[in-house]
């Protein structure tokens, strides 16, 4: 009888992946993201491990969202102190800081649990094409 190998965390192989969201919705390519961050496409994904890659979205400033979402949708953040409570819709964020926007989107779409920050910190995101990780794309 044969068993399968268990996954240990040394068989996990990192790749990089280069996204492009120029005119891209929101939503999709945000669960897109996640799939790669979690590693499910990997023949030996478990739930337990991060076995998920190294991902740098580009022209985040260029990211779309369908109907009234625009105007309608706000991020709140919170200072903790009284009258700290600070609200902003999509259009406004898209211009002071549009990173945030997707990192948002994608850190909705991954588990709730104590793999999250880690599979956030291999998210690299930039407002326009310009970034340092050039040369892991070479190939």
């Amino acid at each position: 009888m044969k068993y399968t190998k268990p996954t240990l965390a040394s068989d996990i192989q990192r790749s990089w992946h280069l996204v492009d969201v120029n005119g891209k919705i929101l939503g999709r390519i945000a669960g897109n993201i996640a799939v790669i961050l979690i590693g499910k496409e990997k023949p030996y994904y478990v739930p337990n491990l991060d076995c998920g890659d190294y991902v740098v979205v580009i022209n985040a400033q260029k990211i779309e969202v369908t109907g009234k979402k625009a105007s309608n949708k706000t991020y709140e953040k919170y200072s903790g102190f009284p009258g700290g409570r600070k609200v902003k819709t999509f259009q406004q964020l898209k211009q002071e800081n549009p990173t945030r926007i997707v990192r948002e989107a994608v850190s909705g779409m991954l588990p709730k649990n104590k793999l999250r920050s880690e599979m956030l910190k291999r998210l690299y995101i930039y407002a326009d094409v310009h970034h340092p990780y050039g040369a892991k794309f070479q190939s």
